[in-house]
């Protein structure tokens, strides 16, 4: 007899309110306006990303970084957990 293969769930993304989404909006256009470099915490990822701020894509809601390496990453907005300057 065939076993039904368990069901699978991915883990959610956690829910942030209106504010914390404005907040994280703000801190990634100054960024991009000063060029400055960042530390990007990403939702499902182990390694933060970091680079500088190239484009925030409005319509498909991505935010571009150019990463220190060269290497360009479009990074959906909501997957970005937390901003953070290197030290």
């Amino acid at each position: 007899m065939f076993q039904k293969p368990k069901k699978g769930y991915k883990a959610k993304r956690p829910t942030r309110d209106e504010y914390q989404l404005e907040e994280l909006g703000d801190r990634l256009v100054e960024a991009k306006e000063e060029e400055s470099e960042l530390l990007l915490e990403v939702w499902g990822e182990e390694q933060e990303v970091r680079g500088r701020i190239v484009a925030l894509d409005s319509r498909t809601r991505k935010v571009h970084v150019a990463e220190s390496h060269g290497e360009l990453r479009k990074i959906p907005f909501l997957d970005i957990m937390n901003v953070n300057r290197p030290r």
